[in-house]
């Protein structure tokens, strides 16, 4: 079953990707993306390996530029902006594989991404920590509380993501993308994890878009599946009918979804 809208989706576009392209050495990898993503809208990407998702990602937060296209957010056009200018507006970004520092603790990573995000000095170590509340916060908004102390390596795969989401979190991001957050999590933590996402979605009115390859986490939180094949858009729709479309079936499993 697919998730309702949020009350939070408006009719507003966030983000407006159009004729989006990416070709590297004469190879197409990106062609021709053209959507809208709604405010508060939860909109999750899948497709086979190799599709393009990741590489989409790229392009919208500014990794790679594209050859081809437009991107907007918020009707302003980012299409040539640098991923850091990008962040500063708004979009932010986890990746499949984690990118902690392993003899960080779980606060300190928090606090230097408000800092970062808030123009503030990157001293551990002051007396005078204006950004204490704000960390605390956002930990025990994640579920990460009881683990500030903790360095990256004492987590497990899923704390580890919940981190990576505090992180996310704790400069405000205006679109929040997702690549494959449960990629390497254990079985018992998906449906801790997923109930963090969901909530940030439904609670907290959050704009998400995100990658995954577990097919029943996202018909419980989506409100619109995009399928990607071969760089291109295969298909755009709610997560009922694109499940039971013939030709997404055949593109993406083999076989009924």
């Amino acid at each position: 079953m697919s998730a309702p809208h949020s009350p939070a989706v408006l009719a507003s576009s966030v983000l407006r990707l159009d004729g989006i392209g990416w070709t590297v050495g004469g190879a197409t990898i990106v062609r021709d993306i053209t959507l809208s993503v709604r405010e508060g809208e939860f909109l999750a990407f899948i497709g086979p390996n190799g599709a393009g998702k990741t590489s989409l990602f790229n392009l919208i937060s500014g990794l790679t530029l594209p050859t081809a296209g437009t991107i907007a957010l918020d009707g302003a056009d980012l299409t040539d902006r640098p991923a850091h200018v990008r962040a500063r507006r708004g979009i932010g970004r986890t990746f499949q594989t984690s990118s902690l520092w392993p003899a960080m603790s779980v606060a300190d990573h928090v606090r230097l991404a408000a800092q970062a995000a808030r123009g503030g000095s990157y001293r551990l170590w002051r007396r005078a920590d204006p950004f204490t509340a704000e960390v605390t916060g956002v930990l025990e908004r994640t579920g990460l509380g009881h683990r500030a102390r903790a360095t990256a390596a004492e987590l497990s795969h899923g704390e580890k993501r919940k981190l990576e989401l505090a992180v996310l979190l704790v400069g405000e991001p205006r679109l929040m993308l997702l690549d494959e957050p449960m990629a390497g999590v254990s079985a018992e933590e998906v449906p801790a994890l997923t109930e963090l996402i969901r909530t940030l979605h439904r609670e907290e009115g959050r704009t998400v878009l995100m990658v995954e390859h577990h097919m029943d986490v996202l018909l419980g939180l989506a409100d619109r599946l995009a399928v990607m094949h071969h760089g291109r858009l295969l298909a755009l729709d709610t997560p009922e009918a694109v499940t039971a479309d013939p030709t997404v079936q055949q593109a993406y499993l083999g076989e009924g979804l």
